[in-house]
């Protein structure tokens, strides 16, 4: 699954790229955005290169880069792997009910995590001014310092853990997803042909594993990986090469 997603990617840049010349308009473009959620807040700086594309170059598509700094206080994180929250992987994941026994949480008082990632964009120009689209990482690593935390089993356990944020990060399909992963839809307004604003929503996973395996299922499981999902309302200011 993950060197087909992969193999798909790289086919589809090198399609675009080999034609963006010949065929494609092009925009470069940076975006530094803040956002907000429950305990917590995001700041993201990205780039991205689009290729407009259809009769009237209305619709983007494109890849990018992103690097997303999360800050939390006194945030649970619960059980991450999806064999385990439902029993399940791949797309059947999002017609699963969660296996409650097999959610246990971590408390940290807080939080701080990095994440840099290659991105996949779409976007819709309404017209010169207007422009709606949707965001989200494919692929890249995290890193962070190390947090003190709580770990609550579901049984009554209740001990210290020690965790950082997960290394590696990939986007595959809803709790099947590895590591912390930044999405946005957004509208942008351009003030001009540099500079514009953009108002969003965004949904961020972000991940820490622990430098132990704390849980350990009713069947025997064990796990070291914990996810937090939260959202918020975001704010950017973007500028075009």
């Amino acid at each position: 699954m993950i060197k087909r997603i992969i193999c798909i990617t790289f086919l589809l840049l090198v399609f675009f790229s080999a034609n963006a010349q010949k065929r494609l308009a092009k925009e470069q473009a940076a975006a530094f955005s803040l956002a907000f959620g429950s305990n917590q807040f995001t700041t993201s700086l990205n780039y991205q290169y689009l290729w407009n594309i259809g009769k009237k170059k209305q619709w983007q598509i494109g890849t990018g880069a992103r690097l997303t700094n999360n800050f939390g206080n006194k945030n649970f994180y619960i059980t991450a792997p999806a064999k385990l929250t439902s029993g399940k992987t791949g797309p059947a994941v999002f017609f699963a009910d969660q296996i409650e026994p097999n959610i246990d949480s971590l408390l940290f008082n807080k939080t701080q995590a990095n994440a840099l990632n290659i991105t996949v964009n779409f976007g819709f120009k309404i017209n010169d001014k207007f422009t709606v689209g949707f965001n989200i990482d494919a692929i890249g690593f995290s890193f962070g310092g190390r947090q003190a935390g709580t770990f609550y089993g579901n049984g009554g356990t209740v001990g210290a853990a020690n965790a950082n944020p997960t290394t590696f990060n990939l986007l595959l399909v809803s709790d099947n997803d590895l590591g912390t992963l930044n999405s946005e839809f957004f509208a942008l307004y351009n003030f001009n042909k540099k500079w514009g604003v953009k108002l969003g929503f965004q949904f961020l996973f972000t991940e820490y594993t622990t430098s132990t395996k704390v849980q350990t299922t009713q069947s025997g499981q064990q796990n070291d990986r914990f996810r937090n999902k939260s959202s918020g309302v975001s704010l950017g200011a973007t500028y075009q090469f």
